[in-house]
């Protein structure tokens, strides 16, 4: 089992103007000796810079504005990191998305953007920065308790993050005998900027029944996150009541994790539905 320590770390982080990513980067300003922050907004990137700055003012930060949906933006991080000669030894591959609603009703270039950043932006990331990751380095994926479910509703949203979760393990494996730990944090509900970005422009959501119980403050998440990390264990759920809840889901018989999901769904449309005219 491969660990990492995070003392004097030089960490890429991606997603990082705000949310988890934002807050990775405050809990690592102490810590570490460099972070790059990665995201498309540069002005909310110069917000969490002087944060940091105000927390460890001889930390490097360097910005990086790039959207990592594309392979130009992608590309981007790559020419920066070589430029300045960063040389990480620490991946926090955070950026992500959602979209609230039935596939039939989707928009398509949405649905392509968040598979392309949810899946082919971490996987294409992570192989241009193994060979400039220095050893002993390590990987930090951002998964969520929906990927333990077939969710309806938030299909492929669920179905990006059972990807990232299997990755990171299979990854974890592949990496160990290089030196590099690989460590992926699966939240619950996080009180972030997620939600209403994953909205539809009608107001679509997703059926929130039962959430109270598994919520968790963004620096909660990234604590476990970095103690994985630090320990060497490949998978956290952060929360008793997450925890429990991926137990759950994944030892219930098949058929039954159906029914209840045809039962929450039904209801869902039911309560979504307009009142009939009076």
């Amino acid at each position: 089992m491969t660990s990492f320590t995070l003392s004097g770390c030089r960490a890429v982080i991606t997603g990082a103007s705000s949310g988890l990513g934002a807050e990775f980067a405050r809990q690592l300003a102490p810590r570490a000796s460099a972070l790059m922050l990665v995201a498309r907004g540069e002005a909310a990137l110069e917000a969490v810079r002087a944060e940091c700055a105000r927390v460890n003012a001889a930390l490097r930060v360097e910005l990086c504005a790039a959207d990592l949906a594309d392979e130009q933006g992608r590309g981007e991080v790559e020419r920066r990191l070589a430029e300045s000669r960063f040389g990480p030894d620490l991946l926090i591959n955070n950026a992500g998305m959602g979209d609230y609603g039935s596939l039939a009703t989707a928009d398509p270039a949405k649905l392509r953007l968040m598979l392309d950043l949810n899946m082919t932006a971490p996987v294409l990331l992570t192989r241009a920065l193994l060979p400039l990751l220095r050893r002993p380095g390590g990987i930090l994926n951002v998964s969520s308790l929906a990927g333990e479910l077939p969710m309806p509703d938030t299909a492929c949203y669920a179905a990006s993050k059972a990807f990232m979760t299997r990755f990171s393990l299979a990854l974890s494996v592949e990496l160990e005998a290089e030196g590099v730990a690989v460590a992926c944090v699966c939240p619950g509900p996080t009180p972030t900027g997620f939600s209403k970005a994953a909205r539809r422009p009608d107001g679509t959501d997703t059926d929130r029944a039962g959430q109270g119980v598994l919520r968790q403050p963004p620096e909660a998440v990234v604590a476990a996150a970095l103690r994985t990390l630090e320990n060497g264990g490949p998978l956290v759920f952060p929360g008793a009541g997450v925890k429990a809840a991926a137990c759950l889901f994944r030892h219930l018989p098949r058929f039954v994790l159906h029914r209840l999901l045809r039962a929450r769904h039904a209801r869902a449309k039911v309560s979504a539905a307009p009142p009939p005219p009076k």
